[in-house]
């Protein structure tokens, strides 16, 4: 009996750290896939009936198999595709990496844009706070090429799609250097280094044109 051709199909938006971090797993493993793009904030039908609790992207669908949240994704493609592993394979290593994959998304995240464009208790004051928990990542990757060891892994694609080529273009836009070099030197280098990373390349949204989207979306947030 013929192997049934297998079918995987990405739906993402191109500037959604959530959905390149999956685009770059993908790649990693040498995953061919259809990628489908949501016009957001506009929700298509499609994304609708396939992620109807979250409404979100990303969603993965492989075969008759369909997943949401990105980290339950990045999971799925490394246990499914075994080529060149993105989690750790000792158990402590796993949990650290995936410890830090949250904390980049729901310590981060919910300090590093909304409250400093509101700037409700003053930009100094939300910079630094911003600051204190890039810190912790800091210290983390010291010593490495990547948080993955010598090749990018889990916390690579969660930390690189969300700070270097998400977060950082806002606070550009804004006119902020939160991760000056002279303060975090270990993260600069790590973010160059993963720049030099072909697949990392790959799923960079153009700058200008990701710039010229978060300056849209800073205005719209100041004037709600």
């Amino acid at each position: 009996m013929a192997k049934k051709e297998e079918s995987v199909k990405l739906l993402g938006f191109w500037i959604s750290p959530f959905s390149r971090r999956v685009e770059m797993a993908l790649k990693l493993k040498g995953v061919p896939y259809e990628y489908l793009e949501e016009d957001l904030p506009q929700k298509s039908t499609l994304l609708l009936e396939l992620n109807p609790i979250h409404k979100k992207v990303p969603v993965l669908v492989h075969n008759d198999k369909i997943l949401s949240e990105s980290h339950v994704i990045l999971e799925y493609i490394d246990q499914t595709w075994s080529n060149n592993p993105i989690l750790p394979r000792d158990p402590y290593d796993k949990a650290i990496a995936r410890f830090w994959a949250k904390f980049v998304d729901e310590q981060i995240l919910p300090v590093g844009f909304m409250p400093l464009v509101k700037a409700e208790k003053g930009i100094d004051v939300a910079i630094e706070e911003i600051r204190e928990l890039i810190t912790f990542l800091e210290k983390e990757v010291t010593g490495k090429d990547f948080f993955g060891g010598k090749t990018i892994g889990f916390l690579d694609m969660v930390a690189g799609s969300m700070i270097p080529f998400c977060l950082a273009r806002a606070w550009e836009c804004m006119g902020i250097d939160m991760i000056p070099m002279e303060t975090f030197p270990e993260l600069n280098r790590w973010i160059n280094k993963l720049s030099e990373v072909e697949i990392v390349r790959e799923c960079i949204p153009p700058k200008a044109k990701h710039i010229e989207r978060m300056n849209k979306i800073i205005e719209r947030v100041k004037s709600s």
